[in-house]
């Protein structure tokens, strides 16, 4: 009979005392590790008197058979030097700007291996259907075979890193293990150094582990066994092995792979970590609202992030906790590491700016011509040739199949510190995290939710906005557009719970919280009946502000059957003041009818996923699906298919 999540939540402390049973044989330093450290990275070493550490490492290097072990801290110079190891010949190459480097990825290691990401899990373990998993000996005799002897020749680097700012209640500790200088750059970059803070935790603390090695690599820095690319989680020792990989998201641990491990050990402990940005609002006299939103690929994510006039904590991954009754949230990174087709001056200036300046930028999988990078869409000419990711290019070129080669990969990417944009909110660092002011849940939808809504309460929220999001799929993507994908709280890839009791966790950490934040539904890809957008790129900066308002009690709102939408006297000042644009009564009332079938229709796929294949899906879901339906259908006998604000 399969382990249900309470049995895998009982197994997990006694398990971890038996990793730790040999902690008297490996807190000392051995001589197999001391013969391959510098005096200073030895020092550093016997600085940390955490016998976990010592086994990981000494496991690590049993394993991987490096040459040489290389320690770094927090100062400067360590932080520089890894950087020195990444231009010199550790995967990246210097540009003629200063600071900045590019990095290719192999022609086959371009993104996020979904299929070759597992989760060890024991037998008999099952905890639904959304995880991908193998049997956790297996996949660890599979892993660790890769891995065998993978650094011979190398020198391992051990790192310390720290998500969310350091000396806070938000703080976890991480120790990444790699042979990549790449990897260890982008970390440097995207991270806070965390050496000290780990130095600080009790010999039974708690941090989570990741284990990298590039494996052979070609002349061109390239993993070679991209055949036999492995990112294996194992939720038991919260720990990540990745192997045959150089794409960031597969190896750079305290992304991703790190989110799935927060996941579960805030489930644990009653916080919350998601798949979201934190940006900062300013709404009148000089008031600073902070939302956090939820958005899938390509639905606005960054985009709302980075809005003008607004300032940005940070653009993918927050964790929640509750003090004093309210709830607050901390940015897990100081970096970003983004999509960079299409940011160019016009769209994107802020990010633009940072990647046109001197500084510390790594360009990923970019074109690279005359020592400068380029990309699609950045709103200036590109060169006829140059170098990108699958060797030497020129316009018109063509693979074997004969299909043209794009001058920079679609999923080309930058990794910048958040501290080189002029946007940066002055709290982004604060060990206290933010208060949070609004819940923003975002989705690509053509014809069904209008393009601002706030949910009645928390629970109709977290129910009806996140655990229901839909995003449609774009013919650049997957070639095929408008199918509708389920993606609960913009999070499905990364949950390592299952579904119900993640949707639980989310409801349940209103507890206790006198005012929980007001949750809104935000819809930028509403069409008309012609295909034609009823919504301007920037008309979310007003859905945002008007979000702000309703938080801050300034504006009433009409009540629908599904949420309060805007009145239009208040959206109308917005537009004038803050895109100098001119709002029609006309779009107002197209953009903002209610389409009852529509939204019946939706409802109604969402709950047949939930219970064809959410087993564990809380009774008060499919409760509150019941609700709506009985007040859309209510208001349908009264009003018809279709709603107008002016209706209600």
């Amino acid at each position: 009979m399969p382990y249900t999540f309470a049995d895998f939540v009982s197994i997990l402390k006694p398990t971890i005392i038996l990793f730790s049973g040999r902690e008297e044989k490996v807190a000392q330093i051995s001589d197999l590790i001391q013969q391959k450290l510098d005096s200073n990275s030895l020092e550093l070493l016997k600085a940390i008197a955490n016998p976990r550490l010592h086994a990981f490492l000494e496991d690590a290097v049993r394993l991987t058979e490096p040459d040489k072990i290389r320690v770094f801290s927090d100062s400067p110079e360590d932080i520089g030097a890894i950087r020195k190891m990444a231009v010199s010949g550790g995967g990246e190459h210097p540009l003629n700007m200063e600071g900045h480097t590019y990095h290719f990825d192999g022609v086959n290691d371009q993104g996020r291996d979904t299929f070759s990401t597992r989760y060890l899990l024991p037998k008999n373990m099952d905890l639904g259907e959304s995880l991908n998993s193998i049997e956790r000996r297996e996949g660890l005799d599979e892993v660790k075979g890769f891995l065998k002897g993978s650094m011979k020749g190398k020198t391992m680097l051990v790192c310390f890193w720290c998500l969310c700012p350091t000396n806070s209640e938000f703080s976890l500790s991480c120790v990444q293990i790699t042979d990549s200088p790449y990897v260890a750059h982008s970390e440097s970059i995207l991270y806070r150094p965390g050496y000290e803070q780990f130095r600080k935790l009790p010999a039974e603390g708690e941090f989570f582990r990741f284990l990298h090695s590039e494996g052979e690599i070609d002349q061109t820095g390239c993993s070679i066994h991209w055949q036999k690319r492995r990112v294996y989680i194992d939720l038991i020792d919260n720990m990540v092995y990745s192997v045959n990989t150089q794409y960031a998201g597969n190896t750079v641990g305290l992304k991703k792979l790190a989110l799935r491990l927060a996941i579960q050990k805030g489930s644990k402990e009653g916080w919350l970590a998601e798949h979201m940005f934190i940006m900062g609002a300013q709404g009148p006299n000089n008031r600073t609202t902070y939302f956090v939103g939820a958005f899938p690929s390509a639905c606005g994510k960054t985009s709302t992030a980075m809005l003008p006039g607004q300032t940005i904590i940070g653009d993918d991954i927050a964790y929640f906790r509750k003090r004093g009754g309210v709830m607050y949230c901390a940015n897990v990174e100081q970096g970003i590491f983004g999509i960079i087709g299409d940011v160019n001056p016009k769209d994107d200036p802020v990010i633009y700016d940072a990647l046109v300046t001197p500084g510390e930028v790594i360009f990923g999988n970019v074109l690279i011509a005359d020592g400068k990078p380029y990309w699609d869409g950045m709103g200036s000419p590109l060169p006829e040739k140059g170098t990108n990711f699958q060797g030497p290019w020129h316009k018109g070129k063509t693979d074997k199949e004969g299909n043209p080669i794009p001058p920079s990969h679609k999923n080309a990417r930058y990794t910048v510190r958040l501290s080189a944009l002029a946007n940066l909110d002055p709290e982004a660092d604060n060990p206290a995290g933010v208060p949070i002011g609004g819940v923003i849940y975002g989705g690509r939808d053509s014809d069904t939710l209008v393009p601002v809504e706030q949910a009645f309460n928390w629970t109709e929220g977290i129910i009806t906005k996140g655990a229901s999001i839909e995003s449609e799929t774009t013919a650049a993507t997957l070639g095929k557009a408008g199918v509708r994908k389920f993606n609960i709280m913009a999070n499905q890839d990364f949950v390592s719970i299952p579904l119900g009791k993640y949707i639980q966790n989310n409801l349940d950490f209103a507890k206790g919280v006198s005012s929980p934040p007001p949750i809104f539904s935000v819809n930028y890809f509403l069409q008309d009946e012609n295909g034609k957008f009823l919504n301007g790129k920037l008309d979310k900066m007003v859905w945002l502000l008007w979000a702000e308002l309703r938080a801050g009690g300034d504006v009433e709102a009409i009540k629908t059957p599904t949420g309060w939408i805007p009145k239009y006297e208040d959206l109308a000042p917005l537009f004038k003041e803050k895109l100098q644009k001119e709002y029609k009564k006309e779009d107002y009332t197209k953009q903002f009818t209610i389409r009852v079938p529509k939204l019946l229709d939706k409802f109604d796929r969402v709950e047949k996923i939930y219970r064809e294949k959410v087993t564990d899906t809380p009774k008060i879901v499919y409760e509150t699906f019941d609700v709506v339906r009985g007040r859309l259908k209510e208001a349908r006998d009264k009003h018809g298919d279709t709603i107008t604000p002016m209706d209600l």
